[in-house]
């Protein structure tokens, strides 16, 4: 068995049981007349409470895979907010459903791990300015309310 970052298995290629799994949780059955794909992903979603946590708990198969090969951590990190974003708007009900139909948390990191195999230097640039924008939003968003309240607080008081 192959040790983690262990040479031959950065350079094995994406195991056929990942793409198995991306096809299962994200579009492995095309709704018919049309060619759309829903997986069980959105279906398990619909169990209140467990659904959601099952399919998280076997999205991170992709990311402890990734994290085997030798990925850089801001890869790892934006696969764990592809995971984080599916799970925080899959809990809500319906709602949630719906955004797992079509944001596809699977597929995007099974893209991220194949883009990295592909071309290392130039994913890890991408993933590094994706991150820090985002990171960047984050703040501003939680910036903003706080510095309207400042600023309300001190034309009330003077």
């Amino acid at each position: 068995m192959p040790q983690p970052h262990d040479p031959d298995l950065r350079t094995a290629g994406i195991p056929h049981w990942a793409e198995r799994l991306v096809r299962f949780l994200d579009d492995g059955l095309q709704v018919p007349g049309t060619t759309f794909r829903v997986g069980f992903d959105a279906l398990l979603g619909l169990i209140p409470g467990i659904g959601d946590l099952i399919t998280t708990t076997t999205g991170l198969s992709l990311v402890y895979l990734a994290q085997q090969r030798g990925v850089p951590k801001v890869v790892l990190a934006r696969m764990m907010m592809n995971l984080g974003i599916d799970s925080l708007f899959g809990a809500i009900p319906v709602l949630g459903d719906a955004f797992d139909i079509v944001f596809k948390a699977n597929r995007r990191n099974l893209t991220l791990l194949q883009r990295y195999d592909r071309a290392p230097v130039e994913a890890g640039v991408r993933d590094t300015i994706f991150v820090v924008l985002v990171v960047l939003g984050a703040l501003v968003v939680v910036m903003v309310p706080f510095v309207v309240a400042v600023l309300l607080v001190s034309a009330m008081l003077g």
